[in-house]
């Protein structure tokens, strides 16, 4: 008798185990939503969209869906998404509207996490409270950016889990020179612009309610979200988001 209730103890106690390594292993599988659809003519979302998705998808445990309906923004669904990406901007179109607004804001502000690619700075042109939701925005009165070229891209926050892995690098891209907006921000990483000799913010981050938010101005096209550096930053930034710790 006494063998046997040792046997169904050692039995319970190794049910525990799986369970607990697959509740582990659940844990550390994020949905990541890329939202796109439309852009500046200049920018070529068919092309890059899959570029970005294979980036963010080398890290495995997160799972990606590209969505061309920035309309998307509006469903219930949303919520179903541990982090979601802004790759569009409603160029002469209006933007998703008051609805998408608002469940935007209700998921980030639960616990959700947004990251930005690019020209989405400029993605919800009629909300002025889109700044405090993503910390800068476009403001088309500025001047937009240097010619395209190459650029160095200098980490300013190495310590920042966003940042795990990173070192300055070189890249040809748009050097943003557009941003405006007085959100609180930590900036973590930027370039020097070679019109006018300034530093300007190339990756940032911020909370909004129980999210996190990561808003990165590089990926012009597909070269630049080629680099396997501003692959691994949009990495990096969905993990860091859904609350995992970036991969080495």
């Amino acid at each position: 008798m006494k063998h046997k209730v040792q046997f169904i103890g050692l039995v319970v106690l190794l049910a525990g185990w799986v369970l607990a390594g697959t509740v582990s292993a659940e844990s550390q599988n994020k949905k990541v939503l890329i939202v796109t659809g439309i852009d500046y003519p200049g920018h070529k979302w068919k092309l890059t969209a899959p570029v970005l998705a294979k980036a963010i998808a080398a890290d495995k445990r997160l799972s990606v869906t590209v969505t061309e309906e920035p309309n998307d923004l509006a469903k219930e669904s949303l919520a179903d998404y541990d982090v979601v990406v802004l790759h569009f901007m409603d160029w002469e179109v209006p933007d998703p509207g008051p609805k998408a607004r608002a469940n935007l804001q209700r998921v980030v502000r639960e616990g959700k996490g947004l990251v930005l690619v690019h020209f989405a700075c400029g993605a919800f042109q009629e909300w002025p409270d889109f700044v405090k939701l993503v910390g800068r925005v476009w403001d088309p009165k500025l001047r937009g950016h240097d010619p395209h070229g190459k650029f160095t891209v200098e980490i300013k926050d190495k310590e920042h889990p966003a940042m795990k892995g990173m070192k300055d690098f070189e890249t040809v891209d748009e050097l943003y020179t557009c941003l405006t907006g007085e959100t609180p921000i930590k900036v973590l990483a930027t370039a020097r612009s070679k019109v006018d000799g300034k530093d300007y913010p190339m990756a940032f981050v911020l909370n909004y309610g129980k999210g996190r938010v990561y808003h990165n101005v590089l990926g012009h096209d597909v070269q630049a979200l080629a680099n396997p550096a501003v692959g691994r930053l949009f990495r990096n930034a969905c993990a860091w988001c859904a609350g995992l710790e970036p991969l080495d």
